[in-house]
């Protein structure tokens, strides 16, 4: 069964281009988010990041099962008010992401709160949060194996296949 180190998630104010404006995410075109954009069910606003002041602990906790299980860690950094966040963990919980997960990682979602939370765990791993949701991806001694900004911050506009990759990249 998979394990979860807190649950929280960015999702509400998401950061949106306005109207008419291009997203910047490479590969993604304006047809393929219109036709993807009505197909993820996500709701807005659904409590899966943990309170703010629990990442550190969750991080610790993480690193400490990781050189147990012998996995790497992968940091999730978003918030509930972010609706990107709340598809990642939509696809996080989708086949063959919750396997890959559950065989290679230990999950924590780090809270950002309104992009005022938690930025000295995103600066120490690398993280610039530029955009949610960001993840990082770390050995068990806490050496950062690769960590992202905006890879993810299209992210409903992506397919979950998107994540696959990216987990099947770092697992080992």
């Amino acid at each position: 069964m998979r394990r979860v180190i807190g649950t929280v998630l960015v999702v509400g104010s998401l950061l949106v281009p306005a109207a008419g404006a291009q997203m910047s995410q490479p590969g993604v075109d304006a047809a393929a988010k219109a036709a993807h954009k009505a197909v993820i069910p996500y709701s807005p606003g659904k409590h899966i990041y943990p309170a703010i002041d629990a990442a550190q602990g969750d991080v610790a906790a993480a690193l400490k099962q990781a050189r147990k299980e012998h996995k790497r860690v992968i940091l999730d950094f978003g918030a509930d008010w972010c609706g990107d966040c709340q598809v990642l963990d939509i696809y996080f919980h989708q086949s063959p992401n919750e396997e890959i997960v559950d065989k290679h990682f230990i999950e924590v979602k780090v809270n950002i709160g309104r992009m005022d939370a938690n930025l000295d765990l995103a600066h120490k791993y690398g993280v610039p949060v530029h955009g949610v949701p960001a993840l990082a991806v770390l050995r068990p001694d806490g050496s950062v194996v690769v960590s992202q900004d905006k890879e993810f911050s299209d992210m409903r506009y992506m397919q979950s296949s998107s994540l696959t990759t990216f987990l099947n990249k770092w697992k080992r």
